[in-house]
């Protein structure tokens, strides 16, 4: 780490201390040649997601978004804010842990159905309709089939 004193290189780190609830580090290091001290911060670097729509049109993930989609879905359903965020939160960190610059829409709805299916099946039947589009009332029969044949 290069000191704002003098410019010398190498530095050794007196105190480090978690800060912003354990998302930084403060360390306070001292220059080894003008012994002066100085305050840094380390931090993750989040790079962030970007999601290719069915268009080709790609934008950065937005959390919120994918929440108020499952809010809506679970609208007038017992279904507790809670268990839609930490459902969120397991989604974000699917992403985040696939290593993928890049991810589809598809991908991320399909996250998205596989928590609502364990949250609440109407909710899961709403959010499917919408996301795949049934052209037909055969193809909405079919998917309420799979989703009774896997309850038993």
């Amino acid at each position: 780490m290069k000191c704002p004193y003098c410019g010398y290189i190498e530095s050794k780190v007196v105190d480090s201390r978690p800060t912003d609830e354990n998302e930084t580090i403060r360390r306070r290091r001292e220059c080894l040649k003008c012994k002066n001290r100085f305050t840094t911060y380390e931090r993750i670097e989040e790079t962030p997601i970007i999601v290719v729509k069915r268009d080709g049109n790609r934008q950065i993930f937005d959390k919120s978004k994918m929440i108020n989609g499952i809010i809506k879905s679970c609208e007038k359903r017992p279904v507790a804010l809670s268990d839609i965020e930490a459902a969120a939160d397991n989604i974000e960190k699917k992403l985040q842990n696939s290593l993928a610059k890049e991810v589809s829409s598809k991908e991320i709805g399909e996250y998205v159905m596989e928590e609502l299916k364990n949250l609440d099946k109407v909710a899961y039947v709403r959010f499917a309709s919408v996301y795949r589009e049934f052209k037909d009332v055969q193809s909405f029969l079919d998917e309420l089939e799979d989703i009774i044949k896997t309850k038993k």
